[in-house]
Formats: C-alpha cells, structure tokens, sequence
C-alpha cells in the first residue's frame, strides 16, 4: 500500500434525505477495530499460557476525530445524534484500504475554545450492530 493523505479519509454521516453528508472540518480521523476475545484458560492450560476461544467474543469498531466547525449541516446532524442517542448511518472511507458502513451511536461530543483561537470539537462513535466492510 503506498501512503496516502490523511485528509483523505473521510467520515459521512447519512442525513434524513438519505444522502451522506461528511463531517466537515475534521482535522484528524482514527478508525479502530477491536475484539474482546473469551478466555478459557484453566489449571490444566500449558504452563499457564492463555488460550482464548476462537471465534466468540465481542467486536466493535470506534471512530473518532477532532476538528474546527466548518458546516452547519453536519454539525446539526452530530448534535440530533448526541441528544437523541439515535442510532446514526456512519460510512467512514480509508484510502486505499475500504469503506466501512454500517450503525453507530455518537458517544462523545465535546467542543473547546482558546482566547486567541478557533473553535473546535471532538467526536467518538462505538459500532452499534454489524457493519459492512467493501475493500477497494
């Protein structure tokens, strides 16, 4: 994979007209994939190694980012997320790697401010149900 701009990857959220809409003004964007796996180690386990259960567990993927307003649009869009709790559209795109789609809850919004300074945000959201992965 040669390397790519980070302005690159994207983060869409789908607005009630069903189109998706990115999160604009997004400076840095983290994707993460996690898995907490079973762990079925007992007496009997060699030498006291770990052994995990193949296949069980729980799996999410967590997006975050941090940024300055840029449009109104998506910004709304976050806020109606947050306070209703909703369960949100995400489609997050990484160059040369795919696009993740599927349902999010925004878990976190926060926003800050310096005297001399713009105004900026920072957003997380945690998977809420099984996403679709299409690779490029």
């Amino acid at each position: 994979m040669a390397a790519q701009r980070g302005s690159d990857m994207l983060l869409k959220i789908k607005n009630d007209a069903g189109d998706y809409v990115t999160v604009a003004g997004l400076r840095t964007k983290n994707f993460r994939l996690n898995s907490r796996p079973v762990d079925i180690t007992d007496t009997g386990s060699v030498d006291g190694w770990k052994e995990l259960l193949p296949g069980a567990g729980t799996k999410s993927v967590e997006i975050s980012g941090a940024g300055v307003f840029r449009d109104g649009a998506s910004d709304a869009l976050m806020r109606q997320a947050f306070f209703e709790q909703s369960v949100i559209e995400c489609q997050c795109i990484i160059p040369d790697f795919g696009t993740l789609t599927g349902p999010f809850i925004l878990s976190a919004l926060s926003y800050s401010g310096t005297y001399q300074g713009e105004a900026s945000f920072d957003v997380s959201l945690v998977s809420a149900g099984v996403p679709q992965f299409a690779a490029f």
